[in-house]
């Protein structure tokens, strides 16, 4: 089995809301991740989806793009993202996702391999000069989050730990997020995260530090196309 991420899908199959509009590299650019994906991924895989799966509103908007992912194949690790307003609890999400679909909130996923899989959305730096109002509050919550999900995957005792996150912990200006320390002190090797569009790719860092691997794996960032994970050495 191979590992592979990508994040912000966007799809907007249930609704009228094409990407388009933020610039020619968005036209159909599901089907080019369709494409893609199908080449790229046996059933044997694994992907991290990082966030902003779909643009419904609720989840009878976003289940025809809930649906596009189960049908893709490999299995898939699921977070949510800022605009996934359509993401309800966890049991009715398990309910409605293809049996391919693992949501990760507050849990742990291992995987084949022996990898473990935690994470959650995070959220801007309450410090950013770009962070709204109420930043503290949410991403306070988002760090206990971060830390349950971490304590579930030591439980599962796994090989290594992988960070699946939709806002990136560690900026390009040097900023390290209260979640980066969360993270080296778990022993995470892998960092992936999305959220980053367009020319604020270049805000989000990328590379080694800290003993960990961070991957920006925004659909826009990454030609629409899978990338396969790379653990550093």
């Amino acid at each position: 089995m191979r590992i592979f991420a990508i994040s912000d899908l966007h799809l907007s199959y249930g609704v009228d809301k094409p990407m388009d509009v933020f610039g020619p590299q968005w036209v159909g650019h599901g089907e080019r991740i369709r494409e893609a994906w199908d080449a790229m991924v046996s059933d044997d895989d694994w992907v991290l989806v990082g966030g902003d799966t779909s643009w419904g509103l609720n989840l009878r908007e976003a289940q025809p793009d809930l649906d596009w992912l189960g049908a893709r194949p490999g299995r898939k690790v699921l977070i949510k993202g800022n605009h996934c307003t359509w993401w309800v609890g966890m049991a009715r999400l398990r309910q409605v996702l293809h049996e391919s679909i693992v949501p990760l909130h507050c849990n742990a996923v291992k995987l084949d391999d022996g990898t473990v899989v935690v994470g959650t959305r995070l959220w801007d730096p309450p410090d950013a000069s770009w962070a709204e109002p109420g930043a503290q509050k949410i991403f306070t919550r988002e760090l206990e989050r971060l830390k349950l999900s971490i304590a579930e995957g030591h439980k599962l005792r796994g090989e290594r730990l992988l960070a699946l996150i939709h806002y990136p912990p560690r900026y390009s200006d040097g900023r390290a997020t209260e979640a980066v320390p969360l993270l080296e002190a778990a022993g995470v090797r892998v960092c992936v995260y999305g959220h980053l569009h367009g020319e604020s790719h270049a805000l989000g860092f990328q590379g080694d530090a800290g003993g960990i691997r961070y991957l920006l794996t925004a659909c826009d960032a990454i030609d629409f196309r899978p990338i396969e994970v790379a653990w550093p050495l």
